[in-house]
């Protein structure tokens, strides 16, 4: 009798534990979807009132540059302070480093709170291109490929949106300091959505070489 009620007991016991572990037991559990709603959104994404770009008594070029939130690009207004009386030939140089340093600098207080970073380096800083380079070729002190890519995918897309910089919707053409040639990339709906995602390395965009000889007449 006793050890009818021990096995007993222990059928019970096993039972229980698979309505606590039914995968074990081989058992289907069944999935039933529970409706709790959208996720709570932790930032606005909203730019707020009274930013930089209608600061007083600031003077220098309207732009938007682009700024990391909710782990995509957004674009901000900004006025961008340029240097003045300089040769033509350096104002793409010149606006790409006024814009560098307004994306190096940290957002505001209600930018943050509404969840607006920034991951472009510090100190990094663009010149002139090199003899040879394609038109519109900006050099960096820094190689484009080693920048972090949400920092490559803002500086992409900021220099992009610039009359300045950008001629027309075509690639920014970026190169590094040394002799390796420069590099094209866009920006595209994918790199804004997923900054993170940019293609480490743009296409190469071959220096401009002196036309080839005419063939020889035999």
């Amino acid at each position: 009798m006793t050890t009818r009620r021990s096995a007993a007991a222990a059928a019970a016991a096993m039972g229980l534990l698979c309505l606590g572990l039914l995968p074990g037991c081989g058992i289907r559990a069944t999935t039933v979807p529970v409706d709790v709603g959208p996720a709570p959104s932790r930032v606005s994404c909203k730019t707020p009132a009274g930013t930089e770009a209608s600061a007083a008594g600031v003077q220098g070029i309207r732009a938007t540059v682009e700024l990391v939130c909710g782990a995509q690009l957004v674009g901000v207004q900004r006025v961008v302070p340029v240097p003045e009386k300089r040769p033509a030939r350096d104002v793409p140089v010149l606006v790409t480093q006024a814009l560098l340093e307004v994306l190096q600098r940290e957002p505001s207080a209600q930018e943050r709170e509404a969840g607006f970073t920034t991951e472009v380096p510090a100190l990094l800083t663009a010149s002139a291109p090199r003899p040879g380079d394609p038109a519109g070729t900006v050099r960096l002190s820094r190689k484009p490929e080693d920048l972090p890519p949400v920092a490559l995918s803002q500086l992409v897309c900021t220099l992009a949106g610039s009359d300045a910089v950008s001629a027309g919707a075509g690639p920014v053409v970026l190169g590094g300091p040394g002799e390796d040639p420069p590099r094209a990339w866009e920006c595209t709906p994918a790199v804004r959505s997923r900054p993170d995602s940019v293609p480490t390395l743009g296409d190469v965009v071959r220096p401009t070489g002196s036309p080839a000889p005419s063939p020889s007449a035999s």
